[in-house]
């Protein structure tokens, strides 16, 4: 699944287009994913993930990187197994196709404001 466009709160994925922010699986899109606080990654926030944990998590910190992904978050998903790349949602999106196109087993969670 390639992100086709991303732009300040919208996405295109398969001809699609969101506006919330959202999680891709390989399998399916979360497109009502939200996070306990606003601005704040939480473990319990990417509770999905980390039952089924991907190679690698991909997280969209936002257009301007406005999303903090704590370093409790960060160590969570490690202890999970897990690689995490936090960039802007712009620099995310290309890591994540990147990632695709290499045939990682990649998840994304990306905010697609702020």
């Amino acid at each position: 699944m390639t992100i086709e466009h991303y732009s300040f709160g919208c996405i295109r994925l398969n001809g699609k287009e969101y506006t919330s922010d959202l999680i891709i699986y390989p399998d399916r899109i979360d497109a009502k994913w939200w996070r306990k606080e606003g601005h704040l990654l939480d473990p319990e926030d990417l509770t999905e993930v980390l039952a089924a944990p991907p190679a690698v998590l991909v997280i969209g910190t936002g257009y301007s990187g406005c999303m903090e992904v704590p370093p409790a978050t960060l160590e969570t998903l490690r202890a999970a197994g897990i690689e995490v790349r936090a960039a802007p949602t712009g620099k995310a999106v290309e890591q994540f196709n990147s990632l695709q196109a290499e045939k990682k087993q990649v998840v994304a969670a990306l905010h697609l404001t702020c």
